[in-house]
């Protein structure tokens, strides 16, 4: 059954990262919110927020990939319960296990260098500034609501993904239903 990883948490705390590790180990199908909204704002021409047009998309291109039976990594923000409340039945409509994770860095200043030092990698990408997330509208994660997460200390890169790893080997396969 192919899973669809979700990799959530504020920017700067090293979403990115992992989820490209795990896409590189698993061989898995790569998307990355930034890119979706990214490339939305070049063909509009504008830097206006996105919304929920970049995960719209991001939703379609998952469950086509899980319908092929490969695994997808999803890299986002997902910063408030209706960001995080669709991948369930993405997954499920497509044949696919969700599976999790959201990145934590306790490291107050670490957090804040990362955010600054932070580049675009993408042609007409916009990063966001410190303030920017320290402004963010974040709700915290409520399992009964968005679903169980497993949280992952990002201080480490290479302590992440063997946790995230880690996690990934402990889950049993489940049968599913053929996708729709």
């Amino acid at each position: 059954m192919p899973r669809l990883i979700l990799v959530t948490g504020l920017p700067g705390t090293g979403k990115t990262t992992l989820a490209s590790a795990l896409v590189r180990r698993l061989n898995a199908t790569y998307l990355r919110i930034d890119a979706v909204e990214t490339a939305i704002q070049v063909a509009r021409g504008d830097h206006q927020q996105v919304g929920a047009e970049g995960y719209v998309v991001a939703h379609f291109l998952a469950g086509s990939n899980l319908r092929l039976g490969q695994d997808v990594v999803v890299d986002a923000v997902c910063p408030v319960p209706e960001s995080r409340t669709g991948w369930a039945e993405t997954a499920a409509a497509n044949g696919g296990q969700l599976i999790m994770f959201q990145t934590c860095l306790p490291d107050v200043a670490e957090h804040r260098r990362r955010v600054e030092l932070r580049e675009p990698d993408m042609p007409g990408q916009q990063v966001p500034d410190w303030q920017w997330v320290q402004s963010l509208d974040w709700s915290p994660w409520d399992e009964q609501r968005d679903g169980p997460c497993t949280v992952v200390d990002t201080t480490s890169s290479a302590d992440a993904l063997a946790a995230a790893l880690a996690e990934l080997g402990s889950r049993p396969a489940h049968a599913s239903a053929p996708p729709k």
